[in-house]
């Protein structure tokens, strides 16, 4: 049985009462708990019917043994509500007045009760403390990794996945453990997201590799890029097909090209790097100048060394490179080989 099943169950219900005036019976919805510390106990007697719902403070110590709890779901004619509410009493150790005591009144009255058992109880549990709040929020995320798992998507691990938003994943897609999608999230087909990953309102593409610890936000990624470890990418940034930005690399704000690559330690922000880009190791766009945001362009087949500074705002030419270790002030024409660096001095050390 389903949630949707227990709303069938309702309407159902609802629809018998409203066009037939002479049911005279009471239906209860009720579920097995393993710990039904905190439920009403169903008691059942002859023809395993229901005599009664017994609270647990009230229950004694052979009642407090029953698995069987109230869900709290009842469906019964207004009329005979009606009939039944000042029968109440509040002759219980709780001294309150129990709504499921019309369960033994209904008996009393010659009312049939229908009990309708549930098959998984995690469609009606209950949160009395923080530990059962908890234990609501592990029933919600297994129910929507089995509709992933149904529909194609591999999980490393069925409890260990939260999508707190909505998640759409293509076919042969694999979801490793522990990874946080939130708002929007859509992924392509045969696409992998290492362990402890974390995408929010991302569209991620086919084919797309995410090594552990990436965090991926605002973001399009096209097909076939390869991310992380490690790595972070945000601020409406885009790549496109066969890109890859390797471990501790943050892109912001960014266009990355197809088949460019930032593979180690890099910082691209408000950047846009062409097709067949090559950043080394170490290099950052210095995008800040104290007070406004300025853009980095890098044209196709740029070559970056490692460990350069590409102070904004400043382009680099189609094919050009730049050494590394430099800092790149002005504009690069294409095809040309740009050093920034002061020459090498050897200082003998004093003794």
């Amino acid at each position: 049985m389903t949630f949707d099943f227990v709303i069938f169950f309702l309407y159902i219900f609802i629809f018998i009462f409203e066009f037939n005036k002479f049911i005279f019976f009471l239906a209860i919805l009720t579920f097995n708990k393993d710990n039904p510390e905190g439920y009403g106990r169903i008691v059942r007697g002859t023809r395993n019917q229901v005599n009664a719902i017994i609270e647990e403070k009230d229950a004694n110590k052979e009642q407090k043994q029953i698995k069987e709890v109230n869900s709290g779901i009842l469906a019964i004619k207004s009329n005979l509500m009606k009939e039944l509410l000042p029968k109440v009493k509040n002759k219980n150790a709780s001294k309150e007045y129990y709504l499921t005591d019309i369960v033994e009144l209904a008996k009393e009255a010659g009312i049939k009760v229908w009990p309708f058992l549930l098959n998984d109880a995690d469609e009606a549990l209950g949160a009395n403390t923080p530990l059962e709040l908890q234990e609501l929020e592990r029933a919600c995320q297994r129910q929507g990794a089995k509709k992933l798992i149904n529909s194609g998507v591999r999980l490393a691990d069925i409890n260990r996945i939260d999508v707190r938003g909505s998640l759409k994943a293509g076919k042969e897609t694999f979801l490793d453990v522990n990874n946080v999608f939130e708002g929007k999230v859509k992924i392509g087909k045969r696409s992998s997201v290492g362990p402890n990953c974390f995408i929010s309102n991302s569209v991620i593409g086919d084919n797309v590799t995410i090594e552990a610890n990436t965090v991926i936000e605002d973001s399009i990624v096209g097909n076939h890029c390869k991310l992380g470890p490690f790595a972070r990418i945000r601020g409406g940034t885009e790549l496109e097909g066969n890109s890859e930005l390797g471990n501790f690399v943050e892109a912001n704000r960014s266009k990355v090209g197809r088949e460019s690559k930032a593979k180690h330690l890099t910082y691209l922000g408000d950047s846009h790097l062409g097709v067949r880009v090559n950043i080394g190791a170490g290099t950052i766009t210095c995008n800040f100048d104290g007070k406004d945001k300025h853009k980095t362009k890098l044209e196709d087949g740029a070559f970056i060394g490692s460990n350069t500074s590409l102070v904004a705002p400043v382009k680099v030419g189609k094919k050009s490179y730049t050494g590394a270790g430099s800092v790149i002030t002005k504009n690069v024409p294409p095809e040309t080989l740009a050093i920034g660096r002061s020459k090498q001095s050897n200082i003998k050390r004093k003794k």
